[in-house]
């Protein structure tokens, strides 16, 4: 964790902010291991008495959740995972615990992840000469280029990257703007990933051949204004912000893996300045293992107004008076549809999504 983040960003506890409505300053308790401006391992507590509740700083990533002990509970294969194994003892498990388990799914995700968002900076990248029409890793950057255009404006930092996985993301923000940004995600492991990245500038993953057959890649990156980059281990619908904390909200792909997509709507709306914006998108691939259908934003109800329209919907959320649930505080400014992105899952097999990407712009009504 960057101590000038921490500083500027002036993070409240999440747990006082949504149950209790208590914007509780956080503040940094303990560095156990750390060098001038990192905090490798540490403790962060709330300021409330009635709370006080301690959040963990590990490998770099803080994490600031709610339900702190569920959230260590669900990650703790992957927080407390080695990394100093050999390739070889790494597809040796790979063959002993076999397919199908959190081991297998948790290399076989950040293997997508970590394809497309650095594939392109890997010398020993090459697609087979046999497939008429390779992947081509790149989709986050090309899919944030693009959001990037429909903005009015130029880029207002503080930005806040949501569900910024592996954080190639968060870093192409820092390049294209001189203020801080942050990357937030849920998922320990890819934020791991990414904090190596930074500190280090090397990636290393298992990238997918076929099966439980992984090789390893490793490779050096480098990225300009890295030194304004951190990456938090935070909640996308408890966010540890007070309003009005960002200038730019962006979130790739994550409306769609939330339990409540409105919220995250409304969510984006309040964490912005007022003339701020937001960049989203989605090819809302609703799951009812996570979002339940009664809060999907269209694919169902083909019988409404929209005829089950997602795009529709979500124009009508975005625009003021245009639904009963509008999100008062985000009004639609641009939008592109069908913007490509694709999936690898091994060298057979990808999965080719046609995302809804728009940008918003924070208006208050009030």
């Amino acid at each position: 964790m960057r101590l000038q983040h921490f500083e500027a960003l002036q993070p409240v506890c999440p747990r006082c902010l949504y149950e209790r409505g208590v914007p509780a300053p956080l503040v940094l308790a303990k560095i156990l291991i750390g060098h001038d401006d990192i905090v490798e391992e540490g403790v962060i507590h709330c300021s409330a008495a009635e709370c006080m509740l301690e959040y963990p700083i590990i490998d770099g990533v803080p994490i600031i959740m709610p339900n702190l002990r569920g959230y260590l509970t669900e990650q703790q294969f992957a927080i407390v995972g080695r990394e100093d194994l050999t390739e070889t003892i790494e597809t040796l498990l790979g063959d002993g615990i076999g397919p199908g388990t959190h081991y297998d799914s948790l290399r076989q995700h950040i293997s997508s992840y970590a394809w497309d968002g650095y594939g392109d900076l890997d010398p020993k990248e090459a697609c087979d000469p046999e497939i008429a029409n390779p992947p081509r890793p790149g989709a986050v950057v090309r899919c944030l280029e693009q959001g990037l255009e429909l903005l009015r404006s130029s880029i207002v930092a503080p930005v806040l990257d949501v569900g910024c996985a592996l954080g190639r993301s968060t870093f192409e923000l820092a390049e294209r703007s001189d203020g801080l940004v942050l990357g937030v995600d849920v998922n320990f492991a890819m934020l791991r990933l990414a904090q190596r990245a930074l500190q280090n500038g090397i990636v290393r993953y298992p990238r997918r051949r076929v099966g439980v057959v992984f090789d390893r890649r490793e490779f050096n990156v480098s990225f300009a204004g890295g030194e304004r980059v951190d990456f938090w281990a935070c909640d996308a619908l408890a966010l540890p912000f007070v309003p009005g904390s960002f200038g730019l909200v962006v979130g790739l792909n994550v409306l769609d893996c939330t339990s409540s997509p409105l919220d995250f709507l409304r969510a984006m709306g309040r964490l912005l300045r007022t003339g701020g914006a937001t960049i989203l998108s989605t090819p809302y691939d609703w799951s009812q293992g996570v979002t339940q259908i009664e809060g999907w934003i269209g694919g169902h109800s083909q019988r409404g107004i929209h005829e089950g329209s997602s795009e529709a919907l979500m124009r009508a959320l975005l625009t003021p008076g245009g639904h009963p649930q509008s999100v008062e505080d985000l009004h639609l400014i641009a939008e592109a549809m069908n913007v490509p992105w694709q999936v690898r899952l091994h060298e057979r097999s990808t999965v080719s999504y046609s995302l809804h990407l728009f940008a918003a712009e924070a208006r208050r009504t009030n």
